[in-house]
């Protein structure tokens, strides 16, 4: 799974889901929690926590195991991380609410999804990057250093460093 390859779920990976869903419930319940409670929360759970990353509940992931937040990270309320692979936010990095950060990917054939199998392609957002609300990244993509999302677009493809895209599909737009 973590390769990239195709995979079938498992007995392992749903029970390492029934984990993280037991961690969401904890976490989602602690919104009158301080910034070092939430923060501690986080490190049970996520590869990497960076001093002072802050991410506001409601927050939703499949697993939890597969994400690095960096320093001074911020995700606002209602974010969704599926993680099925590395989710790797870099430092100062703003991240809207409702934004979706999706890894997880299917086969384009149909006999294969039949088959039930799946795969992911790893998401990475660089630093100093703005992802304004509602916004959702697709498997694969990479986000450059300083770039700008706009609100509600859907990144299909890599973002450069100090790009500003935004619509749907997001595309280049003049600062």
């Amino acid at each position: 799974m973590l390769a990239g390859e195709l995979y079938r779920p498992d007995a392992e990976l749903a029970a390492d889901h029934t984990e993280a869903e037991r961690w969401m419930a904890r976490y989602n319940a602690s919104g009158a929690a301080s910034a070092s409670e939430l923060h501690a929360l986080l490190t049970e759970r996520f590869r990497h926590v960076g001093k002072d990353a802050v991410i506001r509940p409601p927050f939703f992931c499949d697993y939890g195991g597969n994400i690095s937040i960096s320093d001074g990270v911020f995700l606002n309320f209602n974010c969704v991380i599926l993680d099925v692979v590395e989710v790797a936010i870099g430092d100062r990095t703003q991240i809207g609410p409702a934004v979706q950060i999706y890894t997880a990917d299917h086969p384009r054939d149909a006999a294969t999804r039949r088959a039930g199998l799946e795969f992911g392609r790893p998401i990475r957002i660089g630093s100093d990057v703005w992802i304004g609300g509602g916004a959702i990244i697709l498997p694969g993509v990479t986000i450059g250093d300083g770039a700008l999302v706009g609100a509600g677009s859907v990144v299909t493809k890599d973002v450069a460093p100090g790009a500003i895209v935004a619509g749907n599909p997001a595309r280049p737009r003049a600062a």
